[in-house]
């Protein structure tokens, strides 16, 4: 059990756990867990954490195989500039380590943008809280659940 599956099962959604053996060699988590677990990248969602305007830490939510646009995120939440956070920063607000934060069960709330890419999926994918652990859920149920909103944040 891990903060994010508690998040999901007190709400009452309907989820999946998907586990799986992570190898610590791994070039990309994200990446390892859409070929573990035999599904598409694109439905494979990674979650980076970037300070807004100097000061607040924000959550991007996008496929696996994207590049986080930052102008576009600072601009879906109404920001000026958007930098990556510290790795030091993620995982004191998160309470995840890296590679394995997940949008939900984060010890802070923090504003989340989903990328629009997700809407029109059945389900996603995202981080359970640890290597080796993905959760599986409706797009819709993911932006309630970490009041998210969902916009154009990845690079086309």
């Amino acid at each position: 059990m891990t903060p994010a599956i508690d998040q999901a099962r007190r709400a009452g959604i309907t989820f999946e756990r998907h586990e799986y053996r992570h190898d610590p060699k791994a070039d990309s988590y994200g990446m390892e867990a859409a070929e573990k677990l035999g599904v598409s990248p694109q439905q494979v969602f990674k979650t980076l954490v970037a300070q807004l305007d100097g000061k607040e830490l924000v959550v991007a939510v996008l496929p696996v195989d994207s590049q986080l646009n930052l102008k576009s995120l600072a601009k879906a939440l109404a920001g000026k500039r958007a930098v990556m956070a510290d790795k030091n920063a993620v995982q004191r607000s998160s309470g995840y380590v890296l590679g394995g934060v997940s949008p939900l069960g984060q010890k802070r709330a923090l504003r989340t943008v989903i990328d629009a890419s997700a809407e029109s999926l059945p389900q996603m994918y995202v981080s359970a809280g640890r290597r080796g652990l993905e959760i599986s859920l409706r797009p819709q149920d993911l932006a309630m659940l970490c009041d998210g909103q969902f916009a154009d944040i990845k690079d086309s």
